[in-house]
């Protein structure tokens, strides 16, 4: 209950997040010349309308999405490359000169810890591969290579780009320390990045291709905290009403709440912008972190019951490649995050000359999450009274998909064993 209505109050807010977000980009061009509750409008309906097509209008919408940011992403890899060696108009080599000065790492250890909760919401959504998997025809086919796409798209355009962005732009920039917020698209190290290199013309494609990066998140947020929405009311743990699902799979009470809650990012118009988008960045951020940290948990366990239980591996419609082993290690540094985030929250930058009141504000917008799931733990467990299960008395069979898993077996070993090498190599990998 915890888990699912943190990860459902995560993606409720991140609507309204990138919707302001996608107005900032807007920024980039009109100079605030057009008031932005006008794009408001428009992207939440953009949102909503693609969402209303089911789970068939929201692949296809994310497939294009993805296609471009992959290219885009592609493209400045190997801008990045070719700027770094002194091939862009401005020329000089740059190689690891940034690192050394001003240095890689603003304010040291301290520093780092304070990038996480909004390093954590950029990481945010890749578990919703697990999600869709519930409404695939086959997730013993489609899970294992969606997850080991997930893993070499975050490892290349995640950790290449981002290294890269290091090495183009120093931390001292004045264009990043004077945006308005860490959404603000006008300073963009990607696009201060390509400025710096003297390229014209250039900075206003990337700054686009932000903005459609923005609305395919706001897309999957209405996908996924609609889902949870319904999942929870399925198990009587929200209103019933958010459980109904027409005839063409889309729970419409659901996605009509969590559409509901964009409009709160008519909040970009005002003056109020940049804290309206702090604090729903504090909600969601942490969020992710506890989400992950139960998803490991919750793995860990399950592995554990199915082996006491009698289960072999083999009945597993998919199993995770880095095993219990992978989940350990990411509840441990999970739980490292949320120790230093603590720290952050507690005595931050520069803590020695904050007021009392900008201390706890900024506890507040560091920590928010952790109260928001206390609030719904502790009146639930006590309410309930829901006892800890032992994992010899775990139901894992109540809601499981029926499969002939020896039929499918045979099929995937024959189909397996008519594979060239090139493609048993890639499958492998990917």
């Amino acid at each position: 209950f915890l888990t699912a209505c943190s990860y459902a109050l995560q993606w409720l807010v991140v609507l309204p997040l990138e919707i302001v977000s996608a107005t900032l980009t807007i920024e980039f061009w009109n100079h605030g010349e057009i008031n932005n509750d006008a794009w408001v409008a428009i992207f939440l309906v953009f949102i909503i309308a693609i969402n209303l097509f089911g789970v068939k209008g929201y692949g296809e919408a994310e497939f294009v999405f993805a296609i471009i940011k992959v290219t885009a992403v592609i493209g400045f890899i190997v801008l990045g490359v070719v700027i770094n060696c002194g091939g862009g108009p401005n020329g000089g080599y740059l190689g690891g000169k940034l690192w050394r000065d001003p240095g890689a790492f603003n304010n040291g250890f301290k520093g780092l810890c304070s990038t996480f909760v909004t390093a954590a919401f950029a990481f945010g959504g890749t578990e919703l591969v697990g999600l869709a998997a519930a409404e695939t025809a086959n997730p013993r086919k489609s899970l294992p290579t969606a997850v080991k796409q997930v893993f070499w798209r975050i490892t290349l355009f995640y950790v290449v780009s981002l290294l890269l962005v290091g090495l183009l732009v120093p931390y001292t920039d004045p264009r990043l320390l004077n945006g308005k917020n860490s959404a603000d698209a006008v300073a963009s190290p990607f696009v201060i990045a390509i400025k710096n290199a003297g390229i014209d013309g250039l900075p206003s494609v990337f700054n686009a291709v932000i903005m459609i990066a923005v609305i395919s998140v706001g897309n999957s947020s209405v996908y996924g905290s609609s889902r949870t929405l319904a999942a929870l009311a399925e198990q009587n743990q929200a209103p019933k009403i958010l459980a109904y699902i027409d005839r063409k799979g889309r729970p419409l009470v659901s996605i009509g709440i969590a559409s509901a809650l964009g409009l709160l990012a008519f909040l970009a118009g005002s003056d109020k912008q940049a804290d309206a988008f702090n604090w729903m960045l504090a909600i969601s951020g942490l969020s992710s972190i506890f989400t992950w940290a139960s998803i490991c948990l919750s793995h860990i366990r399950f592995r554990k019951a199915w082996r006491e239980q009698g289960h072999t591996l083999d009945e597993l419609a998919f199993r995770s490649q880095s095993g219990v082993i992978g989940s350990w290690i990411g509840l441990v540094f999970n739980i490292l995050v949320l120790i230093a985030q603590f720290w952050i929250a507690f005595a931050p930058l520069g803590y020695a000359s904050m007021t009392t009141s900008q201390l706890v504000v900024n506890w507040f917008e560091a920590y928010l999450a952790f109260p928001v799931i206390l609030a719904f733990y502790i009146p639930y467990k006590l309410w309930y009274r829901t006892p800890f299960i032992r994992s010899h008395n775990m139901d894992l069979h109540t809601g499981i998909r029926e499969l002939n898993l020896a039929e499918l077996i045979a099929e995937e070993r024959q189909e397996k064993a008519a594979w060239p090498t090139w493609k048993k190599i890639y499958k492998f990998f990917c």
